[in-house]
């Protein structure tokens, strides 16, 4: 093992009959899918609060020492998060029941940012998942899917993210995200542990259904929405971690994201 390295043992989507595989972070590249959460942090329009952090304490102590400690309040659903099952499904498992199998694992990279920045109301088509597989190989069950549309870089302007920001108002949203038809072969077909996207839903923004939403649900898969560093990882070959706060009976929650992309140097 190289000096200064990390072996970590992760099963990451293996059979349980498989050898555990140690992770030299000396030659990973660790890539944060996650956006900060602070007052710029955007939520979907009709969302009746926001983040917000508030000092308790910031100083010197009594003692002599540095004391610091906040508090925070914030919806489920905005900045960098996940979706549970439960969020478009009566009986679909809340935020603490996801298995982290589904949390943790192989992902691939579906680009679709020359598509959408030529039409903000663009949804992945099945053409695009066969275009990928052709290419890259067949998408394997238990596989992360993550979807890049170029949006992660209008972040955190709201108008150019979202397409319309007027406030409580969430019927001219302009983004693109997953089609019916191609939601319906990752997850009724491949079998896919997660759906990802760089944009405000796994629903694109005009939907009035939310079709994509409903098909995951009803499988139990979860959704990582308002990812972020998507054009850092390779079509194939990186593995991601993506956690969220344990909250228990929660329809989602706050995310913190990341990519192991093997065969690089990680930064400093």
């Amino acid at each position: 093992m190289p000096r200064g390295s990390l072996a970590l043992c992760l099963m990451l989507a293996l059979p349980c009959s498989a050898p555990l595989q140690a992770l030299d972070l000396d030659s990973t590249t660790v890539v944060d899918l996650s956006h900060a959460y602070n007052s710029k942090t955007i939520y979907w329009p009709t969302s009746p609060t926001h983040f917000e952090l508030r000092e308790l304490a910031h100083g010197e102590t009594e003692g002599g020492y540095f004391y610091a400690a906040n508090a925070y309040c914030s919806p489920e659903h905005g900045g960098t998060h996940l979706d549970a099952p439960i969020h478009f499904a009566k009986d679909g498992q809340t935020a603490e029941q996801i298995p982290l199998r589904r949390l943790v694992g192989p992902a691939i990279v579906i680009d679709v940012s020359q598509a959408a920045a030529a039409d903000p109301d663009y949804r992945l088509q099945v053409t695009d998942v066969e275009a990928f597989e052709q290419e890259h190989g067949r998408i394997e069950a238990g596989t992360l899917v993550l979807l890049r549309t170029g949006w992660s870089q209008r972040w955190p302007d709201r108008k150019a993210y979202l397409g319309d920001d007027t406030p409580g108002d969430a019927s001219n949203l302009h983004f693109p995200s997953y089609g019916e038809a191609a939601a319906r072969l990752l997850v009724e077909e491949r079998g896919v542990a997660a759906l990802g996207v760089d944009t405000a839903s796994i629903d694109y923004g005009q939907s009035r259904d939310f079709i994509v939403h409903r098909i995951a649900a009803a499988h139990d898969v979860p959704g990582f929405e308002n990812l972020t560093g998507l054009e850092q990882l390779p079509p194939r070959g990186a593995s991601v971690i993506a956690l969220p706060m344990k909250i228990e009976g929660g329809s989602g929650g706050p995310l913190r994201a990341i990519a192991l992309v093997p065969g690089e140097p990680s930064a400093p």
